[in-house]
């Protein structure tokens, strides 16, 4: 396992889309094993393929709660709520940069797991729906910046 450079909002493999993966085995699992270091290295909640110049469909996850770790392959989210969030929004690409963003309150999503076997995870909410989200848009080549409200500024930041 390995940490992985983190690539930064500017570089243009952020805004390419992600092919599926079709190959599960050693080289996909080293990739999963080396995000999740990566992530939690970088005290993130969630990293997404491209940020670390990997373009499949391949996001990692861990909001701190009773599940621990996600690894959704190939993921698409079902179903989102109406109902809707504002929340603060940061990102491991885009260092220093903090804005609030609207999010689905709730989400269900599907995905496959590192062997290939397809999960579903129904009512997601929260932060955990949020972070689906964000790493989603990493996918389809989109960045939170595109979608910031309002920015924040350092201090506020802190205070939020």
């Amino acid at each position: 396992m390995a940490i992985r450079t983190i690539i930064k909002e500017g570089d243009p493999i952020l805004r390419k889309v992600c092919r599926p993966v079709t190959e599960f085995g050693e080289k996909l699992w080293t990739v999963l094993d080396d995000m999740a270091d990566t992530m939690r290295s970088a005290d993130g909640v969630g990293l997404a393929g491209p940020q670390v110049s990997f373009l499949r469909r391949v996001v990692v996850i861990d909001v701190g709660d009773e599940h621990g770790l996600y690894e959704l392959i190939n993921p698409e989210i079902t179903y989102r709520s109406e109902e809707t969030q504002h929340v603060q929004e940061g990102c491991l690409s885009c260092p220093n940069r903090w804005g609030m963003t609207t999010r689905p309150m709730r989400i269900d999503f599907k995905a496959q797991d590192r062997n290939g076997n397809w999960y579903e995870v129904k009512g997601a909410e929260g932060l955990l729906a949020q972070a689906v989200c964000h790493e989603l848009d990493h996918l389809e080549g989109k960045l939170f910046v595109d979608i910031v409200e309002e920015w924040l500024e350092p201090e506020e930041e802190q205070a939020k």
